[in-house]
């Protein structure tokens, strides 16, 4: 087999050479390339592959398409809409996705988020290094608070764990409920989680349903005062709407570390502008412990496949 990683997966060489190594005296090839994301570039790197590896760099069908020997795609990531996953279907190309691996990761963020702007700590860091003191910025406590989760998949319910341990009232939204939801978190309308939350915090994956959830209507739900947190997908929030209301005080703050397209930015991106808004590059899936879990599944995920039992399905 030909497998070709279009992009680095976070790790160290050293590591990265020891999770190859056991497919290379296999007799498999392998190749490693930085992230390009010039499909013809792609194509050129790619072009013979059977196996692409990618994290979350697009994969377009123009790609998908033009590599004729393709038969899995293996997605270091847990999102794959950057995927297109209909040129992989038409073709019966499989694709995995890295299920799991950032769970504590993105749950600590979306902590760290939320007490970074209840406690104005950009701003009382600010003034502490110009030498000036807190007044007009004492926060308030996360104790208390009725915190609204949206997608309560592995990550949502990691992090109302961690609100509900810091004494929060936790209520989560999700489409479908199984009966084996955890006994701390009231589940309830999308509607009605606006209105009570006052901290709401988005762990959605991205699809029809879900693009510009949050939108002029749904913010006008919202508690006037609250909290927007987004750790999940950018385009699940209309990044105008929110712009907006921030800047006329009808939000107190948001934590943003997803956008439309992904960083670097176009320095008039809205939300890098707005009224008391944190933003992050993309960060909250990245720790030292995250990207080794995910290089671990990834090429768990390429044994499986080519011994028949393909796990993280996709397609």
């Amino acid at each position: 087999m030909n497998i070709v990683l279009l992009e680095s997966l976070g790790i160290p060489d050293s590591l990265l050479n020891e999770y190859a190594k056991p497919l290379i005296k296999a007799g498999h090839h392998f190749a490693a390339y930085q992230k390009d994301t010039d499909p013809e570039v792609q194509i050129q790197r790619a072009g013979q592959a059977d196996i692409i590896m990618i994290a979350n760099m697009p994969l377009s069908g123009q790609v998908i398409s033009a590599c004729e020997h393709l038969k899995f795609i293996d997605v270091a990531f847990t999102g794959v809409d950057h995927v297109d996953l209909e040129a992989a279907r038409s073709r019966g190309i499989k694709v995995s996705n890295a299920a799991g691996y950032s769970t504590e990761a993105v749950a600590e963020l979306t902590i760290c988020l939320i007490l970074s702007l209840l406690r104005n700590v950009p701003q009382v860091e600010a003034r502490c290094r110009e030498g000036k003191t807190k007044d007009g910025l004492v926060g308030c406590e996360l104790m208390g608070k009725t915190v609204g989760i949206i997608g309560a998949g592995a990550i949502g319910i990691r992090a109302a764990e961690l609100c509900s341990a810091f004494g929060c009232k936790v209520l989560a939204y999700k489409r479908r409920l199984t009966g084996n939801e955890p006994s701390f978190i009231e589940f309830v309308s999308l509607e009605e989680l606006l209105s009570r939350a006052d901290i709401v915090s988005l762990h959605c994956p991205l699809n029809d349903d879900s693009r510009h959830l949050i939108n002029r209507e749904t913010i006008g739900k919202m508690k006037k005062g609250a909290y927007l947190i987004n750790a999940a997908r950018g385009p699940v929030v209309d990044s105008n709407a929110l712009a907006e209301a921030l800047d006329t005080g009808y939000l107190s703050g948001a934590g943003i570390d997803v956008f439309e397209t992904e960083p670097p930015l176009d320095p008039a991106h809205p939300l890098l502008r707005s009224k008391n808004t944190i933003v992050t590059p993309h960060v909250a899936f990245a720790s030292e412990q995250s990207m080794e879990a995910r290089a671990k599944i990834v090429f768990d995920n390429i044994t499986n496949w080519m011994e028949g039992c393909q796990s993280n399905i996709i397609l």
